[in-house]
Protein backbone atom coordinates (compact mmCIF):
# COMPACT_ATOMS: atom_id res chain seq x y z
CA UNK A 1 0.00 0.00 0.00
CA UNK A 2 1.45 3.37 -1.02
CA UNK A 3 1.90 6.03 1.65
CA UNK A 4 -0.71 8.25 -0.01
CA UNK A 5 -3.32 5.52 0.29
CA UNK A 6 -2.23 4.91 3.88
CA UNK A 7 -2.71 8.59 4.74
CA UNK A 8 -6.10 8.65 3.01
CA UNK A 9 -7.22 5.55 4.87
CA UNK A 10 -6.01 6.99 8.17
CA UNK A 11 -7.94 10.20 7.48
CA UNK A 12 -11.16 8.19 7.19
CA UNK A 13 -10.36 6.24 10.36
CA UNK A 14 -9.66 9.43 12.33
CA UNK A 15 -12.86 11.02 11.09
CA UNK A 16 -14.91 7.94 11.96
CA UNK A 17 -13.40 7.80 15.45
CA UNK A 18 -14.03 11.46 16.21
CA UNK A 19 -10.83 13.37 15.43
CA UNK A 20 -11.66 16.03 12.87
CA UNK A 21 -8.22 17.59 13.41
CA UNK A 22 -6.23 14.47 12.53
CA UNK A 23 -8.54 13.64 9.63
CA UNK A 24 -7.85 17.07 8.21
CA UNK A 25 -4.10 16.83 8.85
CA UNK A 26 -3.92 13.48 7.06
CA UNK A 27 -5.67 14.92 4.02
CA UNK A 28 -3.39 17.97 4.04
CA UNK A 29 -0.40 15.64 4.18
CA UNK A 30 -1.76 13.83 1.11
CA UNK A 31 -2.04 17.11 -0.76
CA UNK A 32 1.47 18.12 0.27
CA UNK A 33 2.97 14.73 -0.62
CA UNK A 34 1.35 14.64 -4.06
CA UNK A 35 2.91 17.97 -5.03
CA UNK A 36 6.35 16.99 -3.71
CA UNK A 37 6.12 19.06 -0.52
CA UNK A 38 8.11 18.79 2.68
CA UNK A 39 6.35 15.58 3.76
CA UNK A 40 8.09 13.64 0.94
CA UNK A 41 11.43 14.14 2.67
CA UNK A 42 10.10 13.18 6.08
CA UNK A 43 8.41 10.05 4.73
CA UNK A 44 11.19 8.97 2.34
CA UNK A 45 11.70 5.23 2.67
CA UNK A 46 8.20 4.63 3.97
CA UNK A 47 6.46 4.77 0.60
CA UNK A 48 5.18 1.19 0.54
CA UNK A 49 4.75 0.16 4.17
CA UNK A 50 1.55 -1.63 5.17
CA UNK A 51 -1.32 0.19 6.87
CA UNK A 52 -0.63 -1.95 9.94
CA UNK A 53 2.74 -0.21 10.31
CA UNK A 54 0.75 2.94 11.20
CA UNK A 55 3.11 5.35 9.46
CA UNK A 56 0.55 8.16 9.60
CA UNK A 57 0.10 7.73 13.35
CA UNK A 58 3.86 7.53 13.86
CA UNK A 59 4.29 10.91 12.13
CA UNK A 60 1.36 12.58 13.88
CA UNK A 61 2.45 11.21 17.24
CA UNK A 62 6.04 12.35 16.70
CA UNK A 63 4.93 15.92 15.99
CA UNK A 64 2.54 15.85 18.95
CA UNK A 65 5.44 14.74 21.15
CA UNK A 66 7.42 17.85 20.16
CA UNK A 67 4.39 19.99 21.00
CA UNK A 68 3.95 18.37 24.42
CA UNK A 69 7.66 18.86 25.18
CA UNK A 70 7.37 22.59 24.43
CA UNK A 71 9.68 22.23 21.44
CA UNK A 72 7.19 23.51 18.85
CA UNK A 73 5.60 26.60 20.45
CA UNK A 74 4.41 27.99 17.13
CA UNK A 75 2.37 24.82 16.59
CA UNK A 76 1.17 24.46 20.20
CA UNK A 77 -1.31 27.31 19.65
CA UNK A 78 -3.28 24.92 17.41
CA UNK A 79 -3.17 21.77 19.60
CA UNK A 80 -6.13 21.40 22.01
CA UNK A 81 -4.11 18.97 24.16
CA UNK A 82 -2.00 21.92 25.37
CA UNK A 83 -4.78 24.53 25.37
CA UNK A 84 -4.68 25.52 21.70
CA UNK A 85 -7.42 25.56 19.06
CA UNK A 86 -7.06 23.85 15.70
CA UNK A 87 -7.20 25.96 12.56
CA UNK A 88 -6.83 24.13 9.21
CA UNK A 89 -5.07 27.02 7.47
CA UNK A 90 -2.80 28.52 10.09
CA UNK A 91 -2.40 25.18 11.83
CA UNK A 92 -1.16 23.51 8.66
CA UNK A 93 1.33 26.32 8.04
CA UNK A 94 2.78 25.79 11.52
CA UNK A 95 2.74 22.00 11.08
CA UNK A 96 4.54 22.33 7.74
CA UNK A 97 7.20 24.51 9.38
CA UNK A 98 7.83 21.83 12.01
CA UNK A 99 8.20 19.18 9.29
CA UNK A 100 10.75 21.39 7.58
CA UNK A 101 12.78 22.48 10.61
CA UNK A 102 12.72 19.18 12.57
CA UNK A 103 12.95 16.72 9.67
CA UNK A 104 15.93 14.74 10.99
CA UNK A 105 14.41 14.39 14.46
CA UNK A 106 11.04 13.35 13.07
CA UNK A 107 12.62 10.74 10.81
CA UNK A 108 14.33 9.28 13.87
CA UNK A 109 11.06 9.19 15.80
CA UNK A 110 9.31 7.50 12.85
CA UNK A 111 11.32 4.35 13.50
CA UNK A 112 9.38 3.79 16.72
CA UNK A 113 6.02 1.97 16.45
CA UNK A 114 3.10 3.70 18.17
CA UNK A 115 2.85 3.16 21.91
CA UNK A 116 -0.87 3.73 22.22
CA UNK A 117 -1.70 2.56 25.72
CA UNK A 118 -5.38 3.23 25.02
CA UNK A 119 -7.12 3.29 28.38
CA UNK A 120 -10.52 3.11 26.71
CA UNK A 121 -9.86 -0.56 25.98
CA UNK A 122 -9.74 -1.32 29.71
CA UNK A 123 -13.53 -1.51 29.72
CA UNK A 124 -13.37 -4.60 27.48
CA UNK A 125 -10.77 -6.16 29.76
CA UNK A 126 -12.60 -5.37 32.97
CA UNK A 127 -16.04 -6.35 31.71
CA UNK A 128 -14.66 -9.57 30.24
CA UNK A 129 -13.03 -10.47 33.54
CA UNK A 130 -16.28 -9.80 35.40
CA UNK A 131 -17.95 -12.41 33.20
CA UNK A 132 -15.02 -14.80 33.61
CA UNK A 133 -14.91 -14.52 37.42
CA UNK A 134 -18.70 -14.89 37.67
CA UNK A 135 -18.20 -18.40 36.26
CA UNK A 136 -14.78 -19.02 37.91
CA UNK A 137 -14.69 -17.23 41.29
CA UNK A 138 -10.92 -17.26 41.74
CA UNK A 139 -8.28 -14.54 42.16
CA UNK A 140 -6.87 -13.37 38.81
CA UNK A 141 -3.25 -13.46 37.66
CA UNK A 142 -3.26 -10.90 34.83
CA UNK A 143 -0.67 -11.03 32.04
CA UNK A 144 -0.70 -8.64 29.08
CA UNK A 145 1.28 -8.90 25.85
CA UNK A 146 1.95 -5.65 24.02
CA UNK A 147 1.44 -3.87 27.34
CA UNK A 148 3.20 -0.60 26.42
CA UNK A 149 3.20 1.30 29.74
CA UNK A 150 1.01 -1.24 31.52
CA UNK A 151 -1.84 1.19 32.21
CA UNK A 152 -4.45 -1.44 31.35
CA UNK A 153 -3.01 -3.83 33.93
CA UNK A 154 -4.95 -1.77 36.50
CA UNK A 155 -8.53 -2.00 35.17
CA UNK A 156 -10.06 -2.72 38.58
CA UNK A 157 -8.90 0.72 39.74
CA UNK A 158 -11.00 2.54 37.14
CA UNK A 159 -14.69 3.49 37.49
CA UNK A 160 -17.26 2.21 34.99
CA UNK A 161 -20.88 3.23 34.66
CA UNK A 162 -22.97 0.97 32.43
CA UNK A 163 -25.89 2.13 30.30
CA UNK A 164 -28.33 0.73 32.88
CA UNK A 165 -26.77 2.92 35.60
CA UNK A 166 -24.86 0.18 37.41
CA UNK A 167 -21.45 1.32 38.62
CA UNK A 168 -18.40 -0.94 38.78
CA UNK A 169 -14.80 -0.56 39.89
CA UNK A 170 -13.22 2.01 42.19
CA UNK A 171 -15.67 4.74 43.22
CA UNK A 172 -13.03 7.47 43.65
CA UNK A 173 -10.99 6.67 40.54
CA UNK A 174 -9.60 9.52 38.44
CA UNK A 175 -10.42 7.35 35.40
CA UNK A 176 -14.15 7.45 34.74
CA UNK A 177 -16.16 5.75 31.99
CA UNK A 178 -19.55 7.43 32.10
CA UNK A 179 -20.94 5.25 29.32
CA UNK A 180 -18.72 2.19 29.63
CA UNK A 181 -20.93 -0.35 27.89
CA UNK A 182 -24.44 -1.40 26.96
CA UNK A 183 -26.13 -4.64 25.94
CA UNK A 184 -26.34 -7.54 28.34
CA UNK A 185 -26.31 -6.36 31.95
CA UNK A 186 -23.25 -7.49 33.90
CA UNK A 187 -23.40 -8.50 37.55
CA UNK A 188 -21.00 -6.98 40.08
CA UNK A 189 -18.70 -9.70 41.38
CA UNK A 190 -15.77 -9.79 43.77
CA UNK A 191 -12.77 -9.39 41.48
CA UNK A 192 -9.30 -9.60 42.95
CA UNK A 193 -6.19 -9.25 40.78
CA UNK A 194 -3.34 -10.97 42.60
CA UNK A 195 -0.63 -10.37 39.99
CA UNK A 196 -0.16 -7.78 37.23
CA UNK A 197 2.58 -8.48 34.69
CA UNK A 198 3.02 -7.29 31.12
CA UNK A 199 5.55 -7.50 28.32
CA UNK A 200 6.49 -5.20 25.47
CA UNK A 201 9.42 -5.05 23.08
CA UNK A 202 9.85 -1.37 24.00
CA UNK A 203 8.05 -0.75 27.30
CA UNK A 204 7.33 2.79 28.41
CA UNK A 205 7.75 3.87 32.02
CA UNK A 206 4.51 5.72 32.87
CA UNK A 207 6.06 7.03 36.10
CA UNK A 208 8.70 9.06 34.25
CA UNK A 209 8.09 12.44 32.64
CA UNK A 210 9.42 11.20 29.30
CA UNK A 211 7.30 8.03 29.44
CA UNK A 212 4.12 9.95 30.27
CA UNK A 213 4.84 12.34 27.38
CA UNK A 214 5.37 9.43 24.98
CA UNK A 215 2.06 7.83 25.92
CA UNK A 216 0.25 11.16 25.69
CA UNK A 217 1.73 11.91 22.27
CA UNK A 218 -0.19 9.05 20.67
CA UNK A 219 -3.55 10.27 21.95
CA UNK A 220 -5.23 12.43 19.34
CA UNK A 221 -5.04 16.07 20.53
CA UNK A 222 -8.68 17.01 19.90
CA UNK A 223 -10.16 14.09 21.88
CA UNK A 224 -10.41 15.43 25.46
CA UNK A 225 -12.12 12.35 26.93
CA UNK A 226 -9.27 10.09 25.81
CA UNK A 227 -6.70 12.54 27.17
CA UNK A 228 -8.51 12.75 30.51
CA UNK A 229 -8.62 8.95 30.83
CA UNK A 230 -4.92 8.67 30.02
CA UNK A 231 -3.92 11.33 32.54
CA UNK A 232 -6.09 9.69 35.18
CA UNK A 233 -4.53 6.31 34.42
CA UNK A 234 -1.06 7.82 34.86
CA UNK A 235 -2.17 8.90 38.34
CA UNK A 236 -3.40 5.37 39.07
CA UNK A 237 -0.08 3.93 37.89
CA UNK A 238 1.69 5.95 40.59
CA UNK A 239 -0.47 4.26 43.22
CA UNK A 240 -0.82 0.68 41.93
CA UNK A 241 2.35 -1.26 41.06
CA UNK A 242 2.60 -3.39 37.92
CA UNK A 243 5.54 -5.17 36.34
CA UNK A 244 6.11 -4.54 32.62
CA UNK A 245 9.07 -6.43 31.19
CA UNK A 246 11.12 -5.78 28.07
CA UNK A 247 10.30 -9.04 26.35
CA UNK A 248 8.71 -10.15 23.10
CA UNK A 249 5.28 -11.77 23.18
CA UNK A 250 6.48 -15.28 22.31
CA UNK A 251 9.20 -15.41 24.99
CA UNK A 252 6.83 -13.92 27.55
CA UNK A 253 4.04 -16.43 26.93
CA UNK A 254 6.48 -19.33 26.83
CA UNK A 255 7.60 -18.35 30.32
CA UNK A 256 4.11 -18.46 31.81
CA UNK A 257 2.90 -21.23 34.07
CA UNK A 258 -0.43 -21.94 35.73
CA UNK A 259 -1.04 -21.47 39.45
CA UNK A 260 -3.30 -23.52 41.68
CA UNK A 261 -6.10 -21.47 43.20
CA UNK A 262 -5.89 -18.74 40.54
CA UNK A 263 -7.26 -18.13 37.06
CA UNK A 264 -4.39 -17.10 34.78
CA UNK A 265 -5.58 -14.50 32.26
CA UNK A 266 -3.58 -13.60 29.15
CA UNK A 267 -4.89 -10.34 27.65
CA UNK A 268 -4.08 -8.31 24.56
CA UNK A 269 -5.74 -5.47 22.65
CA UNK A 270 -5.17 -4.11 19.15
CA UNK A 271 -1.59 -5.40 19.00
CA UNK A 272 -1.94 -8.70 17.12
CA UNK A 273 -1.27 -6.89 13.81
CA UNK A 274 2.27 -6.06 14.94
CA UNK A 275 3.29 -9.72 15.32
CA UNK A 276 4.58 -11.83 12.46
CA UNK A 277 2.54 -14.83 11.30
CA UNK A 278 5.08 -17.16 12.92
CA UNK A 279 4.96 -15.31 16.23
CA UNK A 280 1.17 -15.41 16.27
CA UNK A 281 1.27 -19.16 15.69
CA UNK A 282 3.84 -19.57 18.48
CA UNK A 283 1.68 -17.64 20.98
CA UNK A 284 -1.38 -19.69 20.01
CA UNK A 285 0.60 -22.91 20.35
CA UNK A 286 1.93 -22.02 23.80
CA UNK A 287 -1.53 -21.09 25.08
CA UNK A 288 -2.88 -24.40 23.76
CA UNK A 289 -0.07 -26.20 25.63
CA UNK A 290 -0.92 -24.40 28.86
CA UNK A 291 -4.60 -25.02 28.27
CA UNK A 292 -3.97 -28.76 27.99
CA UNK A 293 -2.56 -28.66 31.53
CA UNK A 294 -5.32 -26.50 32.99
CA UNK A 295 -7.92 -27.87 35.36
CA UNK A 296 -10.73 -26.48 37.53
CA UNK A 297 -8.30 -25.43 40.26
CA UNK A 298 -5.82 -23.78 37.89
CA UNK A 299 -7.76 -22.56 34.83
CA UNK A 300 -6.45 -20.47 31.96
CA UNK A 301 -8.22 -17.73 30.03
CA UNK A 302 -7.35 -15.68 26.97
CA UNK A 303 -9.19 -12.38 26.70
CA UNK A 304 -8.65 -10.13 23.72
CA UNK A 305 -10.00 -7.12 21.85
CA UNK A 306 -8.75 -7.45 18.28
CA UNK A 307 -10.02 -7.29 14.69
CA UNK A 308 -11.56 -10.78 14.42
CA UNK A 309 -13.97 -12.63 12.15
CA UNK A 310 -17.01 -14.41 13.51
CA UNK A 311 -16.77 -16.83 10.60
CA UNK A 312 -13.79 -17.62 8.32
CA UNK A 313 -15.37 -15.75 5.40
CA UNK A 314 -17.08 -13.03 7.43
CA UNK A 315 -16.06 -9.40 7.76
CA UNK A 316 -13.49 -8.32 10.32
CA UNK A 317 -14.82 -6.50 13.36
CA UNK A 318 -13.40 -5.35 16.70
CA UNK A 319 -14.58 -8.15 18.94
CA UNK A 320 -14.07 -9.03 22.59
CA UNK A 321 -13.33 -12.74 22.69
CA UNK A 322 -12.87 -15.02 25.70
CA UNK A 323 -11.42 -18.52 25.54
CA UNK A 324 -11.28 -20.61 28.71
CA UNK A 325 -9.48 -23.83 29.55
CA UNK A 326 -9.69 -26.70 30.58
CA UNK A 327 -12.70 -26.80 28.24
CA UNK A 328 -11.12 -24.66 25.52
CA UNK A 329 -14.49 -23.03 24.94
CA UNK A 330 -14.29 -19.85 22.89
CA UNK A 331 -17.03 -17.23 22.65
CA UNK A 332 -17.57 -13.67 21.55
CA UNK A 333 -18.53 -11.48 24.51
CA UNK A 334 -19.19 -8.29 22.59
CA UNK A 335 -17.94 -5.73 20.12
CA UNK A 336 -16.38 -2.29 20.43
CA UNK A 337 -14.71 0.40 18.37
CA UNK A 338 -10.87 0.45 18.16
CA UNK A 339 -10.43 2.77 21.14
CA UNK A 340 -12.86 0.73 23.23
CA UNK A 341 -15.87 3.02 22.91
CA UNK A 342 -19.40 1.87 21.97
CA UNK A 343 -18.79 -1.43 23.76
CA UNK A 344 -21.87 -3.67 23.54
CA UNK A 345 -22.06 -6.98 25.40
CA UNK A 346 -23.83 -9.84 23.69
CA UNK A 347 -26.31 -12.18 25.41
CA UNK A 348 -24.75 -15.15 27.18
CA UNK A 349 -24.72 -18.29 25.08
Amino acid sequence: MHVVETLQRQAVACEDLGSAMYAELCRLLVDDYEVGGVSTGVLAGYEDRSFGDAIALRLLGSVHRLVLAGQAPELAAFYPSVGGSWDPVLGWEAFEQVLQSRQAELRSLLTQPPQTNEVGRAAALYGGMLQLVAAMPLPVRLFEIGASGGLNLRPDHFRYKAADGTVFGRADSPVVFDDAWSGQALKPVSLRIAERVGSDIAPVDPLSEEGARTLTSYVWPDMPARLARLRGALDVARQVPADVRREDAVSFVRGLELSAGHVTVVWHSIMWQYLTRDDRAAVDERLAELGARADDSSPLARLRLEPLRRTPDGPSDFLVELQVWPTGRRRILGRAEPHGQDLVWEPSA
